[in-house]
């Protein structure tokens, strides 16, 4: 079996050791190359030894994890973060399709995220995914998401939704030139990372629509009709919360 290379990067001596001593325990098919305290050890190892696969903090002193891009013209390699922070920033690397790992690092955790890593060396997209969760980390906004597709990730602005569908275990997401994706994650996941955006709302169980797409409201009917003239009901216990959205979107509703 082939061994995949990789190496550490973190300014913390006992969370170096300790990763390193848990990917020579569970994880076999890893083989750390390199222990590094910071982000140009980090960059020079990267050159001198190609790594598959990097392990990174985020918070270290001088340059942080996200720096690190900026040394390279490609990024060549797969990385998992390993790092410790708030639920909006585990959002991030989730809509981003970036892995991550919460420290004190879990042995499962590890295993998985090692596994999915280990499958993408090679896909050549992860700059792509870094730069996604770059701009989330910046602005605390997704203003773009990771979709997963049958041959690899399709990078979606969210001003490009016009709603998303539940379809069990799946979500299709419509988007404004007509197409449809299918997403192997369910509407909840879109639920709660598109909670902070004032436009988008979930009407049902089984839609979330972008107010900026609504053509018209029919209240009698509890119905919106979107500009593609999809049409989307609104539950009625939810038609309450939907019109003071509208107001937040500085939308006049009337009586």
């Amino acid at each position: 079996m082939n061994k995949v290379k990789a190496i550490i990067i973190d300014d913390e001596e006992r969370a170096r050791s300790a990763l390193q001593k848990l990917l020579q325990d569970y994880c076999e098919n890893i083989e750390v190359i390199s222990l590094c305290a910071n982000v140009p050890e980090g960059v020079l190892a990267v050159n001198k030894l190609r790594p598959q696969l990097v392990f990174l903090d985020i918070e270290m002193p001088e340059y942080n994890g996200f720096e690190l891009l900026s040394f390279f013209r490609d990024v060549d390699f797969e990385i998992i973060f390993v790092t410790a922070y708030n639920e909006y920033a585990l959002r991030a690397f989730e809509v981003s399709a970036v892995d991550y790992l919460l420290k004190p690092v879990d042995i499962d955790k590890l295993k998985h995220a090692v596994e999915k890593a280990s499958k993408k060396i090679g896909s050549f997209d992860m700059k792509n995914r870094l730069e996604v969760l770059k701009e989330s980390f910046l602005s605390e906004q997704f203003n773009k998401i990771a979709l997963p597709v049958a041959d690899g990730l399709l990078f979606v602005e969210t001003s490009e939704i016009v709603y998303l569908e539940a379809d069990g275990a799946y979500t299709e997401v419509w988007l404004k030139n007509g197409s449809k994706i299918l997403v192997s994650k369910k509407l909840k996941f879109f639920e709660e990372v598109l909670d902070k955006r004032p436009n988008f709302f979930r009407s049902h169980r089984s839609y979330i629509v972008n107010i900026n797409f609504i053509k018209k409201y029919n209240k009698a009917d509890n119905a919106l009709t979107l500009d593609n003239g999809k049409t989307i009901i609104i539950s009625r216990e939810r038609k309450n919360e939907f019109e003071q959205q509208l107001k937040t979107n500085n939308i006049t509703v009337g009586n």
